[in-house]
């Protein structure tokens, strides 16, 4: 594997840098006080074709892929991590999932408009008491003939209030477990029956949208079952394969932040006379720093590349997004003591770059949820998709 960046490359990280340091960074302090998602940025975001990886140029792709996505997203989540969000909720999770599992017909009506940043989009999996357990969920979609039924309730889901569109899981055959789950397309602004409620109390990501969706006799047409009847699950993990790169990717890239945050106040800090990176221990907590950050880069790199290869990648992924979320929450801590007294003031990025880090421990799976997928696959006990 050689990870030199070809001269397109480069010119799409520095797109991305460029676009994040000149339409994100300013309003970061002031979008994070106010819990306020700006929904212009994904308008922008598709513009740029930074929600076209990995999808076909004829529904509106940008015809790169998982490598050049991954260094856009690392700009973006550098700067600001809650809008790594926006690709997953847009590309790698609905329009990536109907490209591989939809019809022509569903292709052309949904993937143009997540591409563009037109639609907003959404995937709604767990439930209060339905999580790392995905096959445990109760929400449920009775067959009425020329439609579906729904009913039930979704947690934690990111985008759901502010989505057009989105994919729902949901049980069409109960008692089977994993066989008898299905994946559904729902069009939130015309769909009766659906309550979106805004989750506003998070210790992080205040400015990416977290919601609680309730269905309540929700009409879904019959067309809107995505893949074969009770094929839910395997979509479900095939889905969450790609989306868990925006985790894993965006874990790195908060590592980075803190890195290059401590650095750059180990040298303008002074005590004693001299800066604080002179001092021994502060150059162990940024050689441990460095030396996890660049672990969690290469890990991210390296799945991106058995992807863009179509190779076996899942336990590569799960790599990726456990050791990127652990170095980023250390990253975030060490941070945090390297500031001293200012880490712990709102003057400073240490107190979201720490409150940030701990959403990935949690989202996609959690870091136990992972660490069986690993040792699953290393066993021999599953295979590596």
């Amino acid at each position: 594997m050689d990870f030199r960046l070809t001269d397109e490359q480069k010119m799409v990280q520095d797109m991305a840098r460029n676009f994040a340091e000149k339409e994100i960074a300013p309003y970061v302090d002031q979008d994070e006080e106010n819990h306020y998602y700006r929904r212009e940025i994904l308008t922008k975001m598709g513009d740029l074709g930074l929600l076209g990886w990995s999808l076909p140029e004829e529904y509106g792709g940008n015809g790169m892929g998982w490598m050049e996505a991954v260094l856009a997203l690392y700009e973006i989540a550098k700067v600001h991590t809650s809008w790594r969000l926006s690709i997953s909720g847009n590309c790698w999770g609905p329009a990536m999932t109907i490209d591989e599992w939809g019809t022509e017909e569903k292709k052309q009506k949904y993937i143009p408009g997540l591409v563009s940043g037109e639609s907003v989009g959404s995937f709604a999996i767990t439930e209060a008491n339905s999580g790392s357990d995905v096959a445990s969920m109760r929400t449920f979609a009775a067959d009425m003939g020329d439609h579906w039924l729904i009913n039930g309730s979704k947690m934690w889901i990111s985008g759901g209030h502010t989505a057009d569109v989105g994919l729902l899981y949901a049980v069409t055959e109960k008692g089977k477990g994993p066989r008898g789950l299905s994946c559904f397309i729902v069009d939130y602004n015309n769909t009766p029956g659906i309550t979106r409620v805004p989750i506003h109390i998070k210790v992080g990501m205040w400015t990416a949208p977290t919601s609680e969706l309730v269905f309540e006799n929700a009409v879904v047409p019959k067309e809107n079952l995505l893949g074969p009847l009770n094929q839910g699950f395997p979509i479900c993990m095939w889905q969450l394969n790609n989306t868990r790169m925006g985790c894993a990717t965006g874990a790195a890239a908060l590592s980075a932040a803190c890195l290059e945050g401590a650095v750059q106040y180990a040298n303008e800090r002074t005590q004693f006379g001299k800066p604080i990176g002179k001092y021994q221990m502060i150059q162990a907590q940024l050689a441990e720093m460095k030396l996890e950050d660049e672990a969690a880069k290469y890990l991210v790199y390296h799945a991106a590349w058995l992807k863009d290869n179509n190779l076996p990648n899942q336990q590569a992924t799960s790599m990726a997004k456990l050791f990127g979320c652990n170095a980023a929450v250390h990253a975030a801590n060490m941070a945090m003591k390297i500031y001293g007294s200012y880490g712990y003031s709102t003057e400073y990025p240490c107190g979201r770059w720490l409150r940030d880090a701990k959403q990935f421990e949690t989202l996609e799976g959690t870091s136990n949820i992972h660490m069986q997928i690993i040792a699953n696959i290393e066993l021999g006990y599953q295979p590596n998709r």
